[in-house]
């Protein structure tokens, strides 16, 4: 059977089930009418063998199965999937180039490393197939700023990791009926103060006041209510919250780790601009910043947490445990947790949502690393490579999540079916992805320095300023100084007033 003809039937298949494979998705320009089915050429129709190379061995089993597919889709083509180290990945893909047939026509790389790449000649700028729709039009935003390199796309995004705000349900959802129960209850008794003020005692003395039942859309809405949006509103929670006894801390999170932190200064920190790729747009010390990390800070004084004794993997276990109320995960906690639900090991609910934001005036936005499709630049197999990985990105991710735990970029599928992990897509939306520019790649171990040192009592300021001239000496090869920035400590509540008595004290 020729390809065109498997190609036809497997297309008039998909349609007549409803399925995903329709016009603009595959691409294919199909007319219909009573009696033909006409289509272009395939989009993807080459021979030969393709060689993938990728790091992660929790996608072998996941690619071994997409290359069977896809072999079945194109008889014509083989792909190899071909598990690799990850040390000196990037070297080692450039000795395989020069020096065996066997060497990987496409891989899979993080974002951050497509310019080291792109200048190595390891990767190619990639485009769709005729008739596919362009990125832009089907892909997150920050998908496409991830894999755009000087107004090139060096890489199709295939998934993602970022941090979201992760919360046990089952805590929440009581503390929010013992609220209204307690609202009611206060209703009542007021209520039945009044009848008594009025005289009405042989009501009263009756005791049959009928209580109201608390509705569950009352309990869910009082729930949604308490989610935090601001890191203030976590705060003020924790001052009302009569926590279970098992309950060690409101909020906890991995503080040493740059990827839990990021949240609070990534919407006002600028490394290479929106497609991290721009060394003349840099722009780390700055007021808004500096305000962020006084609140990251503050926090210390609430939720007193060790750097050197805390893990993520440790506060996961804990939440899991149920002794923390709220926490920063990625998306791995997601299969964790239900595998630990699967063993009987987690009695609660749980939920996810997006970042709290730092305060009604500070914005928040996380950091994501996107793991994408790239085609090497010395393959004699290009094109081909580059059909492979459209199918593998767009039309083979449904069962990506289901079967490694890694959440795709595209998102046409059931994963986001999910609540729970549409929440993570919607905060990959909000995020930054992680800069490509080899200037700056030591740029987040120097960040999370800052952040440990912050944490522990050195000035946020002085600590920004010190960075940035760092930064900056880097891209410029010259010693550089930045401008400080006076940027007065917030008065604290009931400073103003003792401010007040001394300014009339003076004025005396």
């Amino acid at each position: 059977m020729t390809l065109k003809r498997r190609l036809a039937m497997i297309l008039a298949v998909v349609l007549l089930a409803g399925g995903l494979y329709g016009v603009g998705r595959l691409g294919m320009a199909v007319q219909q009418d009573e009696e033909t089915v006409v289509e272009e050429e395939p989009i993807f129709g080459h021979r030969d063998t393709l060689y993938l190379w990728y790091t992660d061995e929790a996608l072998t089993d996941y690619l071994n199965s997409v290359a069977v597919s896809y072999s079945e889709y194109q008889d014509e083509v083989r792909v190899v999937p071909v598990y690799t180290s990850g040390l000196e990945y990037l070297e080692t893909i450039n000795q395989a180039s020069l020096q065996t047939e066997e060497a990987p026509d496409l891989y899979i790389v993080s974002n951050d490393s497509l310019e080291k790449a792109y200048l190595a000649g390891l990767a190619s700028e990639v485009k769709m197939p005729q008739g596919v729709l362009p990125m832009e039009d089907v892909l997150p935003g920050t998908a496409v700023r991830a894999v755009t390199y000087h107004e090139k796309q060096i890489g199709y995004p295939f998934y993602f990791e970022t941090s979201c705000f992760l919360y046990n349900k089952t805590y929440l959802e009581d503390w929010a009926r013992a609220q209204l129960e307690a609202q009611r209850d206060q209703e009542l008794a007021e209520e039945s103060q009044e009848q008594a003020d009025n005289g009405n005692v042989e009501e009263e003395a009756s005791g049959e006041t009928e209580a109201v039942e608390i509705s569950e859309e009352a309990v869910a809405a009082k729930m949604e209510e308490a989610l935090p949006q601001t890191i203030d509103d976590i705060l003020a929670f924790a001052d009302v919250y009569d926590a279970p006894e098992q309950v060690e801390a409101v909020f906890k999170w991995d503080v040493s780790d740059i990827f839990y932190n990021y949240f609070f200064v990534g919407n006002y920190i600028d490394v290479g601009g929106a497609n991290g790729d721009r060394s003349d747009s840099i722009h780390i010390y700055n007021e808004e910043a500096i305000r962020c990390l006084r609140v990251y800070q503050h926090l210390n004084q609430f939720f007193s947490i060790d750097t050197k004794e805390i893990s993520y993997d440790g506060i996961l276990q804990d939440f899991m445990d149920g002794k923390i109320v709220y926490t920063v995960a990625t998306s791995d906690a997601l299969s964790k947790i239900e595998n630990a639900v699967k063993e009987g090991e987690f009695n609660y609910d749980y939920g996810v949502s997006m970042l709290p934001d730092v305060s009604e005036q500070l914005k928040s936005s996380s950091l994501s690393v996107t793991q994408c499709v790239a085609i090497n630049g010395y393959s004699t197999r290009k094109q081909m490579a580059n059909d492979f990985a459209v199918y593998l990105t767009e039309y083979a991710t449904d069962d990506l999540y289901t079967r490694t735990g890694k959440l795709p970029v595209y998102a046409g599928g059931s994963t986001y079916d999910d609540p729970n992990a549409a929440a993570f897509l919607e905060e990959y939306h909000n995020s930054v992805p992680m800069p490509k520019m080899i200037e700056t790649s030591n740029f987040w171990v120097e960040l999370e320095i800052a952040f440990a040192k912050i944490w522990t009592g050195e000035d946020a300021n002085d600590s920004l300023k010190n960075l940035s001239e760092q930064i900056m000496a880097q891209v410029l090869g010259e010693t550089y100084t930045e401008e400080y920035i006076d940027v007065p400590e917030p008065v604290e509540e009931g400073e103003e007033e003792d401010i007040g008595e001394l300014e009339g004290e003076g004025e005396e």
